[in-house]
């Protein structure tokens, strides 16, 4: 963004206004042992040509090596004009818009934000976005346990299939409220939550089953038998979904016969890199009876008093608004910049273009598994997959995967770091954006990495 210093003259008129005679005396009250001096920075000056050469240097130093990881963050293909709108100044710099005669652009973006997800995942209604994933399944655990209020155990089914991160996460900001995250396990053989298997808690007090699709090894589980289950016990259902997913998979507001309870998930692949780890976002949404238990906010879309089309803040069930023992979360704010990338990249795509994403996904997948084959190293569960796939290697992961390393591949995941049990296994991810030279690649390096 455009930025404008202060002069000197600047400077010496704010330092007389509150009474300060320079700098140095403003800050005084740090102790001067704390006060680590200049920079000293080397070399003191560079003319721009000659800093455009250092930086074209050490930028030459980094490398981007082909990446085959996914395991919850995911490398798509984001178009240009997706962050050359999002870091706009109007969208850059803009904050909660409290004032809705001040943010009328910022409003309507994120209500056009809530229809698009409201949309994929055939629910009712979406909020204004969460931080992350993980936390939005933490988020979604506490809303369930205040809106199923026919269950008093505070019990919640957590298959080992969700994401390791989100399952941690959760447990760190549930544990000390009473709920209680009971493991489902998975069948090894297809490598998804057996429906039969949930025949132990059948007759209990269980608040929900959360249900991931597609789950962690990227094999989709068996959603609607699943969902009518826990309906049957009374228990809610919360989805956690990959949005991309959801261009070619049944939406969770139609799993089974009554659809889920409450839908959340990761943002990232709606057009945020993968920047190191983020700022990425977290979605819900959920149905329009549990609506007054969705932490966050939600924007409306109203008339003003000479007809004309508004959008306001509708619903806002945190402490800065009502009651702290009424208010849902203390959430002040989301990570709206991210939203707006979002909401930019799937009006670009639109559905077709979405579709055809997941497509390519799909099929990028499959023809990974036909190149491994020869080498022997075959998918280790039955169950159909989408975007990932964990195979069986004959040898150990980590050498394989240092070795694939080394040739400027990254090879995918090892399961093992967070199952002790399955130690053989690699998750790989196959996106839209690898090509078939890319896919003959990896098959190249994973075949000498075995030998």
């Amino acid at each position: 963004m455009p930025f404008i210093p202060h002069t000197e003259t600047d400077i010496q008129d704010m330092l007389a206004a509150i009474g300060v005679n320079d700098i140095e005396q403003l800050f005084d009250e740090i102790p001067r042992a704390l006060r680590t001096g200049p920079l000293n920075l080397v070399p003191e000056a560079m003319s721009e040509m000659e800093i455009t050469r250092l930086l074209h240097r050490r930028a030459a130093q980094d490398h981007v090596d082909l990446n085959f990881i996914g395991a919850g963050a995911y490398e798509h293909h984001i178009p240009a004009a997706v962050w050359q709108i999002a870091t706009r100044g109007e969208f850059y710099s803009a904050y909660t818009p409290y004032q809705a005669e001040a943010s009328q652009g910022t409003l309507q973006l994120v209500y056009e934000y809530q229809t698009m997800m409201t949309g994929l995942t055939g629910m009712d209604v979406s909020n204004a976005s969460l931080y992350d994933g993980a936390s939005a399944l933490a988020e979604a655990v506490l809303m369930s346990v205040r809106a199923n209020r026919k269950s008093k155990s505070h019990r919640v089914l957590m298959p080992a299939t969700v994401n390791p991160v989100y399952r941690s996460v959760t447990r760190a900001i549930v544990h000390g409220q009473g709920i209680e995250l009971v493991e489902v396990p998975f069948d090894p053989a297809t490598g998804r939550v057996d429906p039969k298997s949930l025949a132990a808690f059948e007759g209990q007090d269980i608040t929900a089953l959360v249900i991931p699709q597609p789950n962690f090894f990227g094999v989709l589980e068996e959603a609607d038998a699943l969902t009518d289950w826990a309906h049957a016990q009374d228990a809610q259902v919360i989805g956690v979904v990959n949005p991309v997913s959801l261009a070619l998979l049944k939406p969770p507001g139609e799993w089974g016969g009554k659809g889920a309870d409450i839908v959340c998930g990761e943002g990232q692949p709606l057009g945020a890199p993968l920047s190191s780890g983020g700022p990425y976002f977290g979605f819900m949404c959920c149905r329009k009876e549990h609506v007054r238990q969705m932490p966050g906010r939600i924007v409306g879309r109203t008339l003003d008093a000479d007809g004309r089309t508004g959008f306001v803040l509708t619903l806002q069930a945190r402490e800065q608004h009502i009651r702290r023992s009424k208010a849902t979360s203390n959430i002040c704010t989301n990570q709206g910049l991210v939203v707006t990338a979002a909401t930019i990249h799937m009006a670009l795509l639109g559905p077709e273009g979405l579709e055809r994403v997941a497509a390519a996904c799909h099929a990028n997948t499959h023809a990974l598994i036909e190149r491994l084959k020869p080498l022997g190293v075959t998918p280790a569960f039955a169950g159909e997959a989408f975007h990932e796939i964990a195979f069986r290697l004959p040898k150990p992961v980590r050498p394989v995967l240092d070795a694939m390393a080394q040739q400027g591949v990254l090879g995918g995941y090892a399961l093992g770091d967070d199952y002790s049990d399955l130690g053989d296994l690699l998750l790989v991810c196959a996106t839209e954006t690898k090509t078939e030279a890319d896919l003959d690649r990896y098959a190249e390096v994973m075949k000498a990495a075995l030998a």
